[in-house]
């Protein structure tokens, strides 16, 4: 039996391939939700500018809700607006994108059994497992580039780079997780099967952060519909 679900959205790769994921079962994505700390204003982990992330909720046709938040009360946040958005889209759970990593999932689970909803975690594997899931992505037809790299972990050069089987083959003998569990890399994803049209982005300049860097992308005004 199919289920409703808010899908937890940064805009990157791993949120890309939970919504995937639960549409090919043949659940709905009633809304996306995406926070949004005031202190800077853009998505939290990814620092992407809002406008970007609408633009891929348009793309895909799944509303968009924003959270505002405050890092010092970041979950008392989350959870006072989502316990509102349990109600308008009549939600039964809330899906994450996290892989493997304890800590994440422990506070995922915990604001939606707070919320009186349940957490899934599609993508839940060993850390081993992270180039093969990785190579899913690269083969299912979604597009996304490399936006913000962790200063100790990655070079500059990896920043716009796409996400492809070049892309695979190189991260894999970085050392680091090839999905970039810890934050050694995020990613904007622009198009794919589920995208009614291609994000258009160009790269842009490059921003020097306190341990990372980030490459700002622009959002350009064309947009071609798919037939």
């Amino acid at each position: 039996m199919s289920k409703r679900w808010a899908l937890s959205w940064s805009g990157g790769k791993d949120a890309c391939m939970v919504l995937d994921q639960l549409i090919k079962q043949g659940d709905e994505v009633a809304c996306l939700i995406t926070t949004l700390p005031k202190e800077i204003g853009r998505t939290f982990g990814h620092g992407e500018r809002t406008e970007l992330i609408q633009a891929q909720g348009e793309a895909t046709g799944i509303p968009l809700e924003w959270i505002s938040c405050s890092f010092d009360t970041y979950t008392l946040d989350f959870l006072s607006t989502f316990k509102s958005l349990k109600n308008k889209y009549e939600l039964e759970g809330v899906a994450f994108g996290d892989l493997y990593l304890d800590e994440h999932r422990e506070w995922g689970e915990n604001v939606a059994e707070q919320a009186g909803l349940m957490s899934s975690y599609p993508l839940w594997m060993e850390k081993e497992d992270a180039a093969a899931a990785l190579k899913v992505f690269v083969d299912s037809g979604y597009k996304a580039k490399v936006i913000r790299i962790s200063n100790s972990r990655l070079d500059e050069k990896w920043l716009g780079r796409e996400v492809d089987a070049s892309f695979l083959n190189g991260i894999q003998e970085t050392g680091i997780c090839p999905m970039g569990e810890a934050g050694e890399y995020h990613t904007y994803v622009y198009d794919g099967p589920l995208f009614r049209f291609q994000v258009p982005v160009e790269k842009g300049d490059i921003v020097e952060l306190e341990t990372t860097k980030r490459m700002e992308l622009t959002l350009l005004e064309e947009r071609v519909n798919k037939e």
